[in-house]
């Protein structure tokens, strides 16, 4: 990259986390997460005790199972209408002509986005390990950072996910309801609905479980249990098959690097689709 180019790309990511550090989505987006850690420490989360889980294993269990249904929603709502809603306000063709290439815009807005969508995480997370230290709780280091890497790897794939459907949708309307239809269809495809269905309809078992891995929310949802529960006792009959396939490691690795890449493969899509479609 030239040094013209890391100038714009610079610039591109300053302007853009400037503009969405002013959004209403950004402040409600970080309340609700923040938020949330708060209510958990608050209702004294960490002193109960949960098939063996207490103290901040109990905490970080409980708040990132509620933030795997929070995360996904906000970002794909809230991206899927940015580059359309330019465009119907008029302001893309705006900022297309700064003398910038259109992948230096295009993924400068999308590692800005990246950042603020973690950062509250992070922050939250910050809070629970500043709260285990007082408290006196023994905190797992390991299990904060691998917590942070599967929720930057599920907000790469909804955000990127996003950038697809901004970038092919004509009106905010469009882009915000088909936001909403792979969110719900995501949720159902989780193993207490429709896979439940699919098992009742006696399904090759290894036919539903793959249905469930390619769930970027089940994947996460898995993952996230399988580091303190390593057997998946939760899962029942299933976990045999993860197991016996991935191993407990091997399903945290896929559960990090799937969702990663499948939300960047989604935004080289949406950039494809963006550079040779009519921009303005």
């Amino acid at each position: 990259m030239s040094d013209l180019a890391r100038a714009g790309f610079g610039l591109m990511l300053r302007l853009e986390l400037a503009e969405s550090l002013r959004s209403r989505w950004f402040h409600f987006y970080s309340v609700v997460l923040v938020g949330l850690m708060l209510l958990l420490i608050l209702t004294g989360v960490s002193e109960s005790r949960v098939l063996g889980f207490t103290g901040l294993s109990r905490l970080l269990v409980t708040y990132i199972q509620i933030a795997m249904a929070v995360l996904p929603l906000f970002i794909i709502v809230a991206t899927a209408r940015s580059m359309v809603g330019d465009r119907e306000a008029g302001n893309l063709e705006y900022m297309l002509a700064f003398p910038i290439s259109l992948g230096t815009w295009f993924w400068g807005r999308f590692l800005a986005r990246l950042i603020l969508i973690l950062l509250p995480v992070l922050v939250a997370l910050a809070i629970a390990a500043v709260f285990g230290v007082m408290k006196g709780h023994e905190i797992p280091w390991r299990h904060v950072g691998l917590y942070s890497g599967l929720t930057a790897a599920l907000a790469t794939c909804f955000l990127g996910l996003g950038f697809f459907l901004s970038a092919i949708s004509r009106s905010t309307e469009v882009a915000l309801g088909a936001s909403l239809m792979i969110w719900l269809l995501l949720v159902a495809l989780l193993d207490l609905l429709l896979l439940s269905v699919l098992i009742r309809a006696q399904f090759v078992p290894e036919f539903v479980i793959g249905i469930a891995l390619a769930n970027p929310l089940q994947s996460f949802r898995t993952a996230s249990m399988i580091l303190f529960d390593p057997q998946l006792i939760l899962l029942g009959p299933a976990s045999y098959v993860i197991l016996d396939n991935f191993g407990a490691t091997g399903y945290v690795l896929w559960a990090l690097s799937y969702p990663t890449a499948l939300g960047l493969g989604f935004a080289a899509l949406g950039f494809w689709w963006f550079r040779k479609s009519d921009l303005v």
